[in-house]
């Protein structure tokens, strides 16, 4: 097939340092791919619905067919305090963020920032912590409130605060034509705390939630793939240092490459799903057999006393195993209109300018992949996996793990130009800033500086042209 010189590149990668050949690294050589309108490999769909991240990969077997069915149903699912309507879906809380998956990552999309001031969070939410490391060496948890705020409770419990998001206009700029624009940006205040005050050095960061479209694959690169791709101390001189975030991943109790998350604190699609069902709904399971409750918050202990499952977790391992396959399954749309002209004067500027440096467009994953849908497949989902320093406009000022308080994982930008039409939207970036692809470009920074002042120094042809190609994705 096509794809299998790549694979044997990274194969070398793997065996030489990330050389894949004396002539050429492996990043040259993943440059040089062309691309397809198969996003995802064997697994796209040729969709483009509001319903068009919700699909199952095109080449599932029947045998996944059906899981990935069962695995919709508990993502889609409403949870509901013990006891509940139905006794497989119940166990909410007693504090959480969300009563469904779902509500998050809606049609399997992006998040939506609250709009006004004093709007409820509904498919976002706010990290907190404070200096320092947590002994796996994530997040410092804040006392008391731990390391993302649960704004919501069940019937009794007292939420643990209200978090009100405004906006402000922060810079004006202009492009080179003269062309003006305005960038805002999200100020976060945490009110009615309810159980204590909070200490003077905690760290906030506004999240919306990702896209989960694809995520089977880009767990299926292999950690060889991003080592060879990472460039920690810039020996090309390029300007780009992508490095790789390593995180403890409770799913294998080992140290592994992060890949999932805004600032890829996440190694595997199992862990990532234990801790959002955690943090996000309250729901335990065999992985993170716990309560979100700290014992300061006398309501949420004695509630979670009184709805203890009998297995001793929410989530059984069998619903587990059902959410992973779903996840693991779900189809990347494939490109839209890849032969009109402007995408493909679109694709040329994107490189041009260097947007490539770190959304890489082409990988490969492993021919061992978790099930065989995954393996061998070549995508475009124009990412590294990486971290990268986007500088100070973009900074959170919240360190994890490995990555610091202006590091963020590149984006996927599969998926990018159906947004709209699947959420109805086109807020950007890890808190929803950028109203649309001009602005999130607008306010790349750090590694990704020139590459801005590329875009902003374009002429208007050019810069249609690349929004031409983006949203073809």
């Amino acid at each position: 097939m096509a794809h299998r010189w790549l694979i044997a590149l990274i194969s070398a990668a793997a065996l030489t340092a990330g050389v894949a050949h004396a002539e050429r690294t492996l990043r040259e050589q993943l440059l040089a791919a062309p691309l397809s309108d198969q996003l995802g490999g064997a697994t796209t769909r040729p969709v483009a619905t509001k319903d068009a991240f919700t699909f199952v990969a095109g080449n599932a077997s029947d045998q996944h067919k059906a899981r990935f069915v069962r695995g919709n149903e508990l993502f889609t699912a409403t949870w509901d305090p013990t006891p509940g309507k139905n006794p497989n879906t119940q166990g909410l809380g007693p504090l959480f963020n969300a009563k469904s998956c779902f509500d998050c990552h809606i049609q399997n999309g992006r998040g939506t920032p609250p709009t006004k001031p004093h709007d409820v969070l509904d498919s976002s939410l706010v990290r907190i912590s404070v200096p320092g490391a947590d002994p796996n060496g994530g997040p410092n948890p804040v006392p008391i409130y731990g390391d993302q705020l649960q704004d919501k409770a069940i019937d009794g419990v007292p939420p643990e605060a209200t978090p009100n998001v405004r906006w402000r206009e922060v810079v004006k700029g202009k492009f080179a034509d003269g062309t003006h624009y305005s960038l805002r940006k999200p100020t976060v205040t945490l009110t009615k705390p309810a159980y204590g005050t909070f200490p003077k050095d905690v760290m906030i960061s506004f999240r919306v939630s990702n896209p989960v479209i694809g995520v089977g694959l880009l767990e299926s690169v292999p950690e060889s793939t991003l080592l060879a791709l990472a460039d920690e101390t810039d020996a090309d001189g390029d300007g780009i240092s992508g490095r790789m975030n390593v995180v403890f991943d409770m799913a294998t109790k080992t140290r592994k490459a992060g890949r999932f998350g805004w600032k890829a604190n996440n190694a595997s699609l199992r862990h990532q799903n234990a801790t959002a069902a955690l943090s996000d709904m309250g729901l335990s399971s065999e992985m993170l057999p716990i309560d979100l409750c700290r014992k300061e918050q006398v309501e949420c202990m004695d509630a979670a006393r009184k709805a203890k499952p009998a297995e001793g977790f929410e989530l059984t391992p069998e619903h587990v195993e059902q959410l992973l396959v779903y996840m693991q399954l779900i189809a990347v749309p494939h490109q839209r209109n890849p032969q009109l002209p402007e995408v493909k004067r679109g694709e040329a500027v994107f490189r041009d300018i260097g947007c490539a440096a770190c959304h890489m467009p082409t990988l490969i994953t492993a021919a061992d992949a978790a099930i065989p849908e995954l393996a061998n497949q070549t995508i475009h989902p124009f990412t590294d996996l990486l971290l990268h320093d986007m500088g100070e406009g973009l900074a959170d000022h919240r360190p994890d793990n490995l990555a610091s308080g202006t590091e963020w994982r590149t984006a996927p930008l599969w998926g990018l130009g159906l947004v709209q039409k699947v959420n109805g939207h086109s807020f950007l970036l890890h808190d929803g800033r950028a109203r649309n692809v001009a602005e999130a470009i607008l306010w790349h920074g750090g590694e990704a500086e020139a590459a801005k002042e590329k875009f902003r120094t374009s002429p208007k042809a050019a810069r249609d042209d690349l929004l031409a190609f983006l949203g073809s994705l």
